[in-house]
């Protein structure tokens, strides 16, 4: 039964959007996950989606799919960029990756209207500022 499987706590891992130069220099968003851990995280798995309404009528992105074989611990990872058209959205990464042969899987969702400037703090590890989901 469902119930009877044991699911554990996802901690010390964090997803957080953040603006910084592209390859031509221009501000742009980026998605990262960050590993607080002091091991690693293998066989990652992220799939990111938006979804929500714009103006009256309802949205959904196309849903994408990354794939991490290792992020060691202490560390962090660009996921994806995510444009500012989307941020109207509530964007939805789901995480799942093992420890130890253990599989741990967690949804972070930044809500609609929540990746913006006024909402950054202090990113773990990183040594930057953006939103971030703990």
């Amino acid at each position: 039964m469902k119930k009877d499987i044991e699911q554990p706590r996802v901690e010390g891992v964090s997803m957080a959007v953040l603006r910084e130069p592209d390859p031509d220099g221009e501000q742009a968003w980026y998605v990262y996950l960050i590993n607080e851990k002091d091991v690693a995280l293998e066989n990652v798995l992220v799939s990111s989606r938006g979804f929500g309404e714009i103006d009256g009528e309802q949205r959904a992105t196309s849903e994408m799919r990354h794939h991490l074989e290792r992020l060691g611990p202490k560390s962090w990872a660009r996921i994806e960029r995510i444009v500012e058209e989307v941020f109207p959205l509530s964007n939805q990464y789901w995480l799942s990756f093992y420890v130890g042969g253990v599989i741990y899987d967690r949804r972070y969702i930044f809500l609609a209207g929540s990746i913006d400037e006024a909402n950054f703090t202090r990113l773990p590890l990183m040594n930057t500022r953006g939103v971030l989901i703990q």
